[in-house]
């Protein structure tokens, strides 16, 4: 982990270098969410019991995110379970181990509430990322399903 870099809950001061970061290639190419519509659902997480957008902070900037989902369960004799989503660094502190420091700081948040797993989906085209989740311990399980959801013309997603 670099010596001066910041694992921490987002606050919506954060929102504009978050949402800068899903711009990248690969992610949402180029394409960022409106300011207002950011604010809008930054505000809706906190209505989630367990949910968390990080972010990782170096020298003042956020260079990193990745949101967190502590999920309660009655499967699994009730341990919860752990999603990770939107995991993004920033080109320029891509394998310098921020990436690293998010998913070892989110596996202790999981490890801290009693889940039993640790999960995270990556799409097939990125295999860097899944050489990267795989030096981490993650292990390839299952298959991981997706329906994409038309909306009419006009109308909000």
């Amino acid at each position: 982990m670099p010596d001066d870099l910041i694992i921490r809950p987002a606050t919506e001061g954060d929102l504009e270098g978050v949402v800068a970061l899903y711009g990248q290639p690969g992610l949402d190419d180029g394409e960022i969410l409106a300011f207002p519509e950011a604010k809008a659902i930054f505000a809706r997480f906190a209505t989630y019991p367990s949910y968390m957008l990080y972010v990782a902070e170096l020298g003042g900037a956020v260079v990193g995110t990745f949101a967190l989902l502590i999920m309660d369960n009655l499967g699994h004799l009730g341990a919860p379970s752990a999603i990770v989503e939107d995991v993004v660094v920033s080109p320029e502190h891509q394998s310098h181990g921020t990436g690293r420091s998010m998913m070892h700081f989110a596996l202790d948040r999981a490890r801290e509430a009693g889940c039993y797993k640790l999960t995270l989906s990556s799409n097939l085209k990125r295999e860097r990322a899944h050489q990267f989740y795989d030096s981490l311990g993650f292990i390839r399980h299952g298959f991981s399903f997706r329906m994409d959801i038309p909306h009419e013309e006009g109308r909000a997603a």
